[in-house]
């Protein structure tokens, strides 16, 4: 008997890759054959992201693609785009699935079976305008496609930013049960990962039985049989003296921060409700890199926010130029129905937003130089991926550095010590320490 082939594809955030990993192991294990995205299938799950306009747009594109190489496939759409835009994506031909966040996970469980597979003249859906509050479970682990594990360890914000659609999503803040942790925790290490990477909406605001964030990193510390841990985006007003304390001691724990800023001007700060004022931001930045040797430090900027004056994103340009980032994520602002900040009037011209977007863009190449310039000279561990891009295989240190080297062998999954030559741009360069033993553990398949 032929069997049934699905593939899937995620846009957005780090959470919904963990998250597709989840449902591609639901489809295993209902009996579909995974094959890589692009390829002719029979079911095509889209994991969505509505943070921006052309998130969606980019999702209407892909089913529109899928149907034209497999024009009988099954599509069905899942994540934030199917939680917000729910009205607008039943209008669609060609949809049989649309499932809301409250019912993601168990998306494989609204599909036939692989050999009753069939189009629908219309959409089944299966969506909440709420989602529960309490802590939460995950039905199965599953791999990565990454020598990285994603962890996810929370959901949900309930900070309300005036610009962000997230809350509406993906609901209230709320944490993944202690013991669910522990279970998956066991399995990622037997299955020979290095790292972990702890995702989630909010996730300095995990909270279960009465441990916080940082008692769940001291467990991971000392229970988690991984060489490297990773923290994910995290917002500044949860990084406390403990956190970066804490980052500082640990062996496991990586030397590395992602802290959105968003603007560098209050006024704006105050619009986009944001929790935290540019003296309270610097004050945390100039903190961290004093307690964290050789910190990895990124950052997001938005540009074009309603009444964001010249004055106002000069003010962002400047405190971007003057701390040491490694890298900066720039993103336009995009209106988002149902937001705060749809009510404010002093939108700003495409052509300014663009000119900005590109100043900070330009920023973000020599911030990047800069950082991995500062890595010359250094011997450092770095996790290799599989395979090759530009003639080199690819690593990434402890502090998020990105390392080519040019070497036949495939070093997939191994941590080998790398001294540091050479930088550009967009990755640092080295070679691979001789005589070093060399790890061979893989990833288990």
């Amino acid at each position: 008997m032929a069997t049934t082939r699905a593939s899937l594809h995620t846009l957005g955030c780090r959470l919904n890759q963990a998250e597709t990993s989840v449902l591609g192991e639901g489809l295993r294990r209902k009996g579909f054959e995974l094959v890589d995205f692009g390829q002719p299938t029979d079911l095509l799950v889209l994991n969505t992201c509505a943070v921006t306009e052309d998130a969606e747009r980019t999702a209407r594109y892909l089913i529109r693609k899928t149907l034209k190489h497999s024009p009988h496939a099954f599509i069905a759409v899942t994540g934030c785009y199917a939680q917000t835009g729910m009205d607008c994506l039943k209008q669609q031909t060609g949809i049989d699935l649309i499932v809301g966040h409250q019912f993601k996970l168990d998306l494989p469980a609204y599909l036939p079976p692989p050999n009753e597979l069939r189009k629908r003249s219309v959409a089944e859906i299966h969506h909440t305008k709420t989602m529960e509050r309490g802590d939460f479970e995950l039905p199965h682990f599953a791999d990565s496609d990454s020598t990285r594990a994603l962890l996810k360890v929370q959901d949900g914000c309930s900070a309300m930013c005036s610009f962000c659609i997230i809350p509406f999503a993906r609901g209230h803040e709320r944490s993944r049960t202690l013991n669910d942790i522990q279970r998956e925790v066991e399995v990622l290490a037997a299955r020979g990962y290095r790292e972990i990477v702890l995702t989630g909406v909010n996730i300095g605001q995990y909270a279960h039985q009465g441990r916080d964030f940082c008692s769940l990193l001291r467990w991971l510390d000392q229970a988690a049989d991984f060489e490297r841990i990773r923290i994910s985006s995290i917002e500044p007003t949860t990084v406390s003296d403990e956190l970066l304390e804490f980052l500082a001691s640990s062996k496991k724990f990586c030397p590395y921060l992602h802290i959105p800023m968003q603007s560098g001007d209050d006024q704006i700060l105050r619009a986009m409700n944001r929790r935290h004022t540019i003296k309270s931001y610097i004050n945390l930045i100039e903190k961290a890199l004093v307690t964290i040797s050789d910190l990895g430090l990124g950052t997001d900027l938005m540009v074009g926010f309603p009444g964001e004056t010249e004055s106002s994103f000069q003010n962002t340009l400047a405190v971007a130029t003057d701390l040491p980032f490694s890298y900066l994520h720039v993103f336009p602002y995009s209106p988002r129905p149902g937001t705060a900040a749809m009510r404010l009037k002093q939108r700003i011209p495409s052509a300014s937003v663009k000119k900005r977007a590109d100043l900070l863009l330009d920023l973000d190449r020599v911030k990047r130089l800069a950082f991995h310039n500062k890595q010359i000279g250094k011997t450092v561990s770095a996790l290799f991926e599989s395979g090759t891009r530009a003639a080199y295989r690819f690593g990434t240190t402890p502090n998020f550095t990105r390392v080519g080297i040019t070497d036949s062998e495939d070093f997939r999954n191994q941590i080998l010590q790398v001294t540091i030559t050479a930088a550009t741009d967009r990755y640092a360069l080295g070679h691979i320490v001789p005589s070093q033993q060399v790890n061979c553990a893989m990833v288990a398949r």
